[in-house]
């Protein structure tokens, strides 16, 4: 009995759930005379997180070799960027969300600027000068007028030029927004029709396929093999061992589910550092020299660990470093970084919208033996696959969306008391591409960080090369260029140890 009702139940709720969904959404922009798409849930809550101590956009930086032409780069990206919808809308705010809406004024030549870096001495590099503009960038509002998106062009940049992103997270998280800059690439896909746009999945939807739906058949599935004995179906869902062969992989996943939620609410604040504190709204950039991947992968090959554990044991012990220098005792610290993880098929990175979750990652910052802290890191990745965390997460920010700010605003700060760092590491292009006939050189990005997080760590491969760059407050990390100086004397330790290994046949 208690079974078939889970079922029905299960099934007759979903349908009704989406169909009042779209019919108070339909309402809210009718009473607003507004022809436009409403904005996704999930979508809506990156779009109100903007604070004065930090804004959602997506940083990303460019270097072309050799100098790439103003007007050529307004027509490439006209051509190509601009032919995805969300790059032609503004977003239009209401009490229920906010509405996707043509720019009838769009103006190519606002949201592609020219940009003039401070004269560098002779014989000086004019990278402190881009990353200082970064910086100032960073915390200058996007015009909620018109698109969400900037790009700056530095046009005489050491001897090339570099072009500067700025995009609103509520358009796209970070891999869909780095298949789509990649189409204004030379030989670059162009963008599907407008039509095949429109057929996107609503996030509504899919959180009922990919996400509510499995779990419901989880727990009717639990119930068919205990009966219909509560007590029994608990003790199936905490004993997975015990179930019948039939049900064994639907009670691990239960149990999986179950075990992740409470990891998640009952998640320790993290470790007090001078990392953590409040923002102060103004933001510092800096990034090194790219390493050789192959060098990385050799490491890597040598230790029997992936090549993310060692640039993950890397950013650990770069920060610790600078922890330890600064006067904190990491004795036994561990910190935590909330990494993104992609939930949607690299195949329909197209249609934009925001589709990852978010894993927290401890950092072993207090162990200070590269050896010791790679196989530390891959202890604790091992640990996170399977998770159903980012699931769960991406449903917390959809959550969030339907709340008004104030409700949405406690939310973030639980997580911003348990968090250091918000942490992207993304495999790039494995050749450099070219734009407009120049070289694209180095590729840098960041994303934001949400509450009170006043670091951000990006890692990124390009080029047969690994980048790896910060942005931080000022107010909590004031000079984040001695985080950057110490990750390639961390490689470099761990690669001259891996070496004085005993190796046998």
């Amino acid at each position: 009995m208690v079974t078939r009702i889970a079922r029905q139940a299960a099934a007759e709720a979903a349908p009704r759930m989406r169909r009042a969904a779209r019919q108070a959404t339909r309402a809210a922009g009718s009473m607003l005379g507004l022809a436009g798409e409403r904005m996704t849930k999930v979508d809506t809550a990156w779009l109100r997180m903007d604070s004065d101590h930090n804004l959602m956009m997506i940083m990303g930086v460019w270097t072309l070799e050799p100098r790439v032409d103003y007007d050529q780069l307004c027509a490439r990206v006209q051509e190509r960027l601009v032919q995805y919808a969300r790059f032609r809308q503004k977003v239009v705010e209401d009490a229920a969300g906010a509405t996707w809406v043509e720019d009838r004024a769009f103006d190519i030549h606002r949201h592609v600027v020219r940009e003039k870096l401070p004269r560098t001495r002779k014989g000086g590099s004019g990278q402190a000068a881009l990353q200082a503009r970064v910086g100032e960038l960073a915390m200058q509002p996007l015009d909620r007028g018109h698109p969400l998106w900037q790009f700056h062009l530095v046009e005489d940049h050491d001897g090339g030029s570099a072009l500067i992103a700025r995009i609103h997270h509520c358009i796209a998280d970070g891999i869909a927004l780095i298949s789509v800059m990649l189409s204004m690439v030379d030989g670059g896909t162009a963008a599907p029709p407008a039509r095949q746009e429109r057929r996107e999945e609503r996030d509504d939807d899919w959180i009922g396929h990919t996400l509510v739906k499995p779990i419901t058949e989880v727990a009717v599935k639990a119930l068919d093999a205990a009966g219909d004995g509560a007590a029994a179906s608990l003790k199936l869902l905490m004993e997975p061992h015990k179930g019948v062969d039939g049900t064994l992989e639907a009670a691990r996943l239960a149990y999986q589910v179950l075990s992740d939620a409470a990891a998640l609410l009952l998640m320790p604040d993290d470790a007090t550092t001078r990392l953590k504190g409040q923002p102060a709204g103004k933001k510092h950039v800096a990034w090194c020299e790219p390493l050789p991947l192959d060098h990385v992968r050799a490491v890597s090959k040598a230790l029997n660990c992936s090549i993310n554990d060692v640039l993950l044991s890397c950013v650990a012990g770069a920060i610790g470093q600078y922890l330890r220098r600064h006067g904190d005792d990491t004795t036994g610290m561990d910190i935590r970084a909330m990494v993104p993880v992609n939930l949607r098929p690299l195949d329909q990175a197209h249609k934009l919208g925001n589709r990852f979750g978010l894993v927290p990652l401890v950092l072993p910052v207090g162990v200070e033996n590269p050896i010791e802290r790679v196989y530390e890191v891959r202890r604790r990745m091992d640990q996170l696959k399977g998770s159903t965390q980012p699931m769960l997460a991406f449903l917390v920010l959809t959550l969030s969306g339907l709340v008004i700010k104030p409700v949405q605003d406690a939310i973030l700060d639980l997580f911003g008391k348990k968090t250091t760092a918000v942490m992207t590491n993304v495999p790039g292009p494995r050749e450099k591409l070219k734009i407009l006939g120049s070289t694209l050189q180095d590729v840098m990005f960041w994303v934001p960080q949400s509450g009170n997080i006043g670091l951000g760590v990006s890692i990124l491969s390009y080029g047969g090369r690994v980048q790896f760059g910060l942005i931080a407050d000022a107010a909590l990390c004031p000079r984040p260029q001695e985080i950057i100086d110490g990750f390639t004397p961390e490689f470099d330790r761990l690669a001259l140890v891996t070496l004085m290994l005993p190796w046998g046949e």
